[in-house]
This record gives structure tokens, sequence and C-alpha cells, in this order.
């Protein structure tokens, strides 16, 4: 039974990524004044249908927090093998805290609005500070797993981890300049957002699985809290 429920904590995992991308992408497409390469995710959480991306941010919150869980059940019980399934697990929370505390409006979104708001709202400030565990958290959880998995020899699932981490890094920072007003990247703040998300996402879903297909049928040796340092 323990073994079973691991490997539901895992699923949640696998699952994050795809659920929550395919909502705020459909989501984005058929939401009128949005413009999904230049709007953030989290803009959608505004209007009369803004109850969908709050929920959508409640229920990838909630799988991130079963996958961490997931991935601390199947490494070992010392202190410094849970750094990457904390990080996780702190993204988890974040985006929990994203659908509590909505955005305010910016780059012109709902209509109407003005690109940057001159004084930001306690709300949208609570909002910005939950989403650094997710653009923050995500990268450092990789780059933790790269680094213990390169040690391991695993050096394919090490590079694949730093190079996300990396990415979705350099993404976030082009994204902020792009909500922030750049006049070069303005206009696709939203395309470098999603293209962050999608990265830090999609190496969840690989890790979990990654996870899910090294379980063993007995205790993990010591040291093997990333699944590519099997």
């Amino acid at each position: 039974m323990p073994r079973a429920w691991t490997r539901g904590l895992l699923r949640c995992g696998v699952a994050a990524g795809p659920v929550f991308v395919t909502v705020f992408l459909l989501e984005g497409a058929v939401r009128d004044g949005y413009r999904p390469l230049r709007h953030p995710v989290s803009s959608l959480a505004l209007g009369p249908r803004g109850y969908i991306q709050t929920a959508n941010f409640a229920v990838a919150g909630t799988l991130f927090l079963a996958a961490a869980a997931g991935l601390a059940r199947t490494g070992d019980a010392a202190a410094s093998s849970r750094a990457a399934p904390a990080l996780i697990g702190a993204a988890g929370a974040g985006l929990i805290g994203s659908a509590v505390f909505t955005t305010d409006p910016v780059s012109g979104y709902p209509p109407g609005t003005p690109d940057a708001l001159t004084q930001p709202s306690a709300t949208g400030t609570a909002h910005n500070l939950a989403a650094i565990p997710v653009f923050l958290g995500l990268p450092a959880a990789a780059l933790v797993c790269g680094w213990r998995s390169w040690r391991a020899g695993q050096r394919g699932f090490a590079l694949y981890s730093a190079g996300s981490a990396v990415t979705m890094l350099a993404t976030t920072a082009l994204a902020s300049a792009g909500f922030g007003q750049s006049p070069r990247l303005v206009n696709l703040g939203g395309l470098f957002q999603r293209a962050s998300i999608i990265t830090g996402f999609t190496w969840l879903a690989t890790t979990s699985a990654q996870a899910l297909r090294r379980m063993p049928t007995r205790a993990a040796p010591r040291g093997q809290d990333c699944p590519g340092t099997g």
C-alpha cells in the first residue's frame, strides 16, 4: 500500500504540467481581448471567467505538493536529500498562493486598463511574491537534481535538468522585462512566460515519470532523491 500511494503521488507530478498548460492555452485562445503572446497567464484570472484560471492555479499547486511528497518518499531521510522535493513543494504552495491572490492588470488586459499601474495593489503584490517560488524554485530543484545526477554518472538527465533550469530562468527574465513594458519585449512577454512555464512543468513531469519507472522493489539506497541518480 505505501508503494501504491507513492506511485499515485508521482502520477500527480506527471499530470500537473499537461493539465495546467492545456487549461491556460485553451482559455487564452478564446478570451476576448486577451493576447497570449503579450499577456501573462495570471491575467486569465481577471474578469468574469477568471474563476477558471484561479481553479487551474489551485489544482496545479495541489498536484505539485503531491509530486513533492511522492519524490520525497522515494529518497533517503538525510536532510540534504530533501532539497529538490522541498523546492517543488514550495512551487506548489506558490501556485496555490497565486490562486488566492489575484494579479493586477498589466499590458492593457483586461481591456481598458493601463499598461502598467502606478500603484500596485496589496493583492497584486502578494501574487507576485507567490510567483517567486514557482519561477525560482523549479529551476533550483532542477539544478539540485542535475548536480546529483552528474555526480552519479547520469550525464543525460543531468544536462537536461541544467538546461531546463537555465532556459526557465532566462525566459522568466525576458518575460519580466516584457511585463515591465520594455519596448522591444512588451508584445512577447506572454510568449516568454509560457516558454518558462512549459519548460519547468515538463521537467517536473519527466522527473516524476522517471521516478515511477525507477521505483525499486526494495528500499532505495541512500542519496537517490532524484530519479536520474538510479
